[in-house]
C-alpha cells in the first residue's frame, strides 16, 4: 500500500499541470472552509463607505452598497465550488449512464439516444438554461440542477465510445457466455473499465459549470440570497469607471478557480493517455 502511494505521488510530481492544479485547488478549498475566519467583515453588512478604494481597512475595497468586496469574494468561493462540483457530478452520472446504455445496447436504442444527443448539441445550451431558470426560478438548487441536466452530452458521447470499444473485448464476451445479465455487465464491467476518461472530463465540467453560474448571476438570474462571484461582477459593472476593483477581484477569483480545475483535468489526461504521458 505504501509503495503504491509513493508511486502515485511520483506520478503526480512528474506532471506539472496536475501538481499546480492541485495546489491551486487546495488553496481554494481552504479559503471556502475557513471563510468565516478569513473574511475581515460580514459580507452582507452595509455601511457608509461606498465604493471605498482598496486599503488596510478594506483589502479589496467596497462596492456600491458599502459591502466589503474581499469578504464577498471569500464567501463566493463556497458558492462556486458547490455549484461546480455538484452540477458536474450530475452531468457526469447522467452522461455516463446514457452513454453506457447507448454504446453497449446498440441498434435502435443507440440511434435514438444519438439523435437526442445531437439535438442537445444543436441547441444553444446557455439560452436553454436561461429559459428554464426564468420559468422555474433562480434558486441555487435550480441553477445546479439545470446546469447539470443540460451539460451531459459531452460525457455521454465519451462513454458511448468507451462502451462500443469495450463490448468487443474478450472478457465482456466471456461474461455474456457464462450468462451474466446485460445490466450486470454494464454496471460491473463496461462503466468501471470506461470511467477513467470520464474522471478527467468531469474536472473540465466543473470549470464549465462555474462559468455558467457566473454568467447567470451576471445576467441577474442567479440566486439573490447567496453571494456569487458573477453576482459581484454584475453589481460592479455599474461602477467600473470609479470602482474597477469590484469586478476585477471577483473576475480574478473565477479565473483562478477555472484554471485550477483545467490544470487538474489536463494532468489527469496526461496520466490516462499514453500519448500525452511524458515524464519531465
Amino acid at each position: 500500500m505504501g509503495k503504491d502511494f509513493q508511486m502515485a505521488l511520483k506520478k503526480i510530481n512528474s506532471i506539472k499541470e496536475l501538481k499546480i492544479g492541485l495546489v491551486l485547488l487546495s488553496i481554494l478549498i481552504l479559503v471556502a472552509i475557513f471563510a468565516p475566519w478569513i473574511a475581515t467583515h460580514d459580507p452582507y453588512a452595509l455601511n457608509d463607505d461606498l465604493i471605498a478604494k482598496p486599503s488596510s481597512q478594506y483589502l479589496f475595497g467596497t462596492d456600491g452598497l458599502g459591502r466589503d468586496v474581499f469578504s464577498m469574494v471569500v464567501y463566493g468561493a463556497r458558492t462556486s465550488i458547490k455549484v461546480g462540483v455538484i452540477a458536474a457530478l450530475i452531468s457526469s452520472v447522467v452522461g455516463t449512464l446514457i452513454g453506457g446504455i447507448s454504446g453497449y445496447v446498440g441498434g435502435k436504442v443507440d440511434r435514438l439516444i444519438s439523435e437526442i444527443m445531437n439535438m442537445f448539441l444543436m441547441l444553444p445550451t446557455f439560452f436553454l438554461i436561461l429559459i428554464i431558470i426564468a420559468i422555474y426560478g433562480s434558486s441555487l438548487r435550480n441553477v445546479i440542477i439545470v446546469i447539470g441536466l443540460t451539460s451531459w452530452t459531452g460525457t455521454a458521447r465519451l462513454m458511448r465510445a468507451q462502451a462500443i470499444s469495450l463490448k468487443e473485448r474478450t472478457f465482456i464476451k466471456s461474461a455474456k457466455t457464462i450468462g451474466e445479465s446485460n445490466g450486470r455487465i454494464l454496471f460491473r464491467h463496461i462503466i468501471p473499465n470506461g470511467i477513467f476518461p470520464i474522471i478527467a472530463d468531469t474536472t473540465m465540467a466543473v470549470s464549465s459549470a462555474i462559468l455558467s453560474e457566473a454568467g447567470l448571476s451576471f445576467l441577474g438570474l442567479g440566486d439573490p440570497n447567496v453571494i456569487s462571484w458573477g453576482q459581484i461582477i454584475s453589481h460592479g459593472k455599474n461602477y467600473l469607471p470609479r470602482g474597477w476593483w469590484i469586478c476585477t477581484f471577483s473576475g480574478m477569483a473565477i479565473l483562478f478557480t477555472v484554471l485550477s480545475f483545467y490544470l487538474i483535468g489536463e494532468g489527469i489526461n496526461r496520466i490516462l493517455d499514453p500519448k500525452l504521458n511524458k515524464v519531465y
